[in-house]
Parts: C-alpha cells; sequence; structure tokens
C-alpha cells in the first residue's frame, strides 16, 4: 500500500531514558547514546532532549536528570547524520552564554543543532526568581532572549574566519531591552551552516504567536486529532501574517506508543505503565490542570462545560487547560472517562496502543487529514516496544513512502526541508 504525498514525515526521537531504582547515572549516559545511534540507522530526522529546571519529588528515582546539552554533545561524537535537539529554557538562562553553548554544539555536531525554546513554569527559585511570570510575561522574554541570541550568532559571522581584516565583520550587538543588557560580540563564529535550527514547545495563544514568529518546528501536546488539525492550520495562518510561508513551520506531536504483536500486548503495557497513578493523583491531575474538583461525583457523572470554572483563574498550563476543557466542552464525558483522559495521565500527548500495523494506520490517517508534518516519538511500555517501532514502524513508514530510505544530507536545517 503507497501513499502518495507532497512531502514526507519529519520524525524525532524523545530520549526518555528511565532509570530503574540505584541504577548507576552512566548507564542513563549509554543508554541514551543507544537510542540516538539506533534512531540515526533508522534515517530519523533527530533526537530530542527534555530538560527540567528542578527535582520533581515524585521522578527523584526513576529519571535521570542530566543536562541535554552535554549529552547531545557525547552524541555529537557517536554519530554522523542525525540532528540533535537540546532544550533549554529561554526564562533563566543568559543569553549570551546559551548562544555560546548552542553554537558550540552546532560545531561540535557539524552543523546539526536545535534548540528547543521552553518558558518555565517551575524552577525559578533555583535562578534567583522569586516570583512566577505569566504566561504572557513568560513569551516575551522569552522572544527577547531568542532575538539576542540570534544577533549574538550573526556578530561573528562564519566569512570573519576567512576575511583579511576579521574586525570588519565581528561586530557588538549592544543590545538594550526589557530583560537583556547585552553588549557582544559572540566569542565564537557562525558555523558555515547558518544558525542552530529553532524548536518551540508551547500551545497557549502567547506560544503559538511566538512559535508562528521564529519557529521551524513546534512540539505539540495534541491528544486527538481534531485538536492537531486546528492548531496545524491555525500556525499556517499566523506564519503567512508574519510574512512567513505556511510551510516554513512543522507541526511535530508527541506520540506516545506503545507497540506490541498484539493490540492485548500493547494494551497491558500501557496499564502497567500507569498503575502507579492512584484514583487520588488523576483526581489532582484534573483540578490542577482546570481548577475542577469531581471527587464527590459519582464515576457515571456527566462532566459538562456549565460545571467548568473560570478560564479567567490561574492554572498550572494554559496549554494544558485548553486542552481539557475543549475536551469536555464537546464530549460531555463521565468522570470515569475523564480520569483516563491523556491530558491527566499522559502530558496530554497523542497516545497509540496496539501493533506496528495499526498504529501505521493512524499515523498516515493524521498526516492525510492535515494534523501534523510528523510526530515526536516518545517511547513508553518496555523495551519491547522501542525495539518494534525501529524494526518493524518505521521499515512500513518507509514502505508506504511517507519516509526516507536514505539521508540525503548532512544537517538538520536541510533534513527539515
Amino acid at each position: 500500500m503507497t501513499f502518495s504525498l507532497k512531502n514526507q514525515l519529519c520524525i524525532g526521537l524523545s530520549l526518555n531514558h528511565r532509570q530503574k531504582k540505584q541504577a548507576a547515572m552512566d548507564q542513563a549516559v549509554s543508554a541514551q547514546i543507544g537510542q540516538a545511534q539506533r534512531a540515526e540507522q533508522a534515517k530519523l530526522d533527530f533526537v530530542f532532549k527534555p530538560d527540567s529546571l528542578y527535582a520533581h519529588p515524585a521522578r527523584l528515582s526513576s529519571q535521570a536528570g542530566l543536562d541535554p546539552t552535554l549529552v547531545l554533545t557525547l552524541i555529537a561524537e557517536q554519530t554522523d547524520n542525525i540532528g540533535l535537539v537540546t532544550t533549554i529554557s529561554a526564562s533563566f538562562q543568559p543569553p549570551y552564554i546559551l548562544a555560546r553553548q548552542l553554537q558550540t554544539l552546532h560545531w561540535i555536531s557539524n552543523g546539526r543543532a536545535g534548540w528547543n525554546i521552553v518558558t518555565s513554569l517551575d524552577g525559578g527559585e533555583n535562578f534567583g526568581e522569586t516570583s512566577k511570570l505569566s504566561s504572557e510575561c513568560r513569551y516575551e522574554k522569552a522572544r527577547e532572549c531568542t532575538e539576542v541570541v540570534q544577533k549574538l550568532w550573526r556578530s561573528f559571522p562564519a566569512e570573519a574566519l576567512t576575511a583579511r581584516n576579521p574586525q570588519d565583520l565581528v561586530k557588538p550587538i549592544t543590545h538594550q531591552g526589557n530583560y537583556f543588557q547585552v553588549k557582544g560580540p559572540l566569542s565564537i563564529a557562525m558555523h558555515a551552516s547558518g544558525e542552530p535550527v529553532l524548536f518551540q514547545a508551547g500551545a497557549s495563544e502567547a506560544g503559538r504567536q511566538f512559535a508562528a514568529s521564529v519557529a521551524s518546528a513546534i512540539f505539540a501536546a495534541t491528544p486527538d486529532k481534531e485538536t492537531a488539525k486546528e492548531l496545524r492550520q491555525d500556525l499556517r495562518n499566523r506564519a503567512k501574517a508574519n510574512q512567513r510561508s505556511p510551510s516554513d513551520i512543522r507541526v511535530l506531536p508527541g506520540l506516545y506508543f506503545f507497540l506490541g504483536d498484539s493490540y492485548e500486548e500493547a494494551q497491558q503495557m500501557h496499564r502497567e505503565a500507569h498503575q502507579h497513578l492512584t484514583l487520588e493523583h488523576r483526581y489532582a491531575s484534573i483540578e490542577t490542570t482546570i481548577g475542577l474538583d469531581v471527587r464527590e461525583l459519582p464515576l457515571d457523572t456527566q462532566v459538562t462545560e456549565v460545571m467548568l470554572p473560570s478560564e479567567k483563574q490561574p492554572v498550572r498550563s494554559r496549554t494544558h487547560a485548553n486542552l481539557l476543557r475543549r475536551f469536555i466542552s464537546d464530549n460531555q464525558p463521565t468522570v470515569k472517562r475523564l480520569l483516563d483522559r491523556p491530558e491527566v495521565i499522559d502530558s496530554a500527548h497523542w497516545v497509540e496502543v496496539g501493533t506496528p500495523q495499526q498504529v501505521l494506520g493512524r499515523i498516515i490517517e493524521w498526516y492525510n487529514d492535515g494534523a501534523m508534518d510528523g510526530f515526536i516519538a516518545i517511547p513508553g511500555g518496555t523495551e519491547k516496544s522501542l525495539n518494534l517501532f525501529f524494526d518493524q514502524l518505521v521499515p512500513l513508514l518507509t514502505e508506504a513512502g511517507v519516509f526516507r530510505r536514505e539521508y540525503t544530507s548532512k544537517t538538520l536545517r536541510d533534513h527539515l526541508k
């Protein structure tokens, strides 16, 4: 079965290594290098390393909180073609250090670096911040931070390395803004391939506008196809309004997958992955996400739009709140169904459970219906699930004509064309 499409999927792999208790940290490093090498063998566009700037109490024994840029620098030395997308917060990092780190990774990887620009909800106390900024202010600061980083990259052009008088090309930026004052120039030249590729995570109103103005791709939380279609079309419209081509930005939902030889096996993986989430945890997640307490309601009670608290109330994540509010408004789910929603248990990702052939069909459906330009593969379940992704699902996508057989370029920017 072959599908005729203009472009091909853009696929990245999230390097989420979950270590066993007491496991040595170096095992986390070697595991992620191994995953990146397998991803390169499968010809994926990039690997992606998420990050958190604080120690989450519930994850202390299960998540290796290694610095993503340092890990990807190690991976750069062990790979040749695959893109390397690191996560660095624009909320707390000084732009000069950020620009220098990213350009260094770009040089070490020979043009394969990408920056996932995030704004941080938590962790400010670790950087001397005493109060949390609103979503609008966080993105305003991120926009200025990104502007300064790009100015710094351009302050030392690649041509200066071979120029007779490099001082004529290397210039200060003398930036004076609301959040940053930076003189420049940067102490490292731009790589010959150009700037690292900009990614962005966040789909609130402010996040969408920011992504449409600067990003080449957006990492999206889209638990269902209709949400993904709306987001993609909206971003394409916003890109055009920002004097960009609608095709300049790619929408890449997180695909949280559980693959088995049978649907039943995959479903068991999914159940086991979430068995630690107690009923109280799920109730608390709903309350944190949208401010609604459903603990006293019978499980078969329908939750309707009129029961939703005001949209103006403070919430942890406006993106996740909007997704869950929309689901309730459109479906009037029972409390029981609400407690099992991806927004409640899976961080609002697109979740697929089944055999590689079954999941192939749903990926093709989303792609043909204009819901995405590719996806970030987030491994779920056992090691077998990841093996089936590499050994069966990716080859099936290639056979279907929606993914590459070989690399035709060496840089991340060219991979995304």
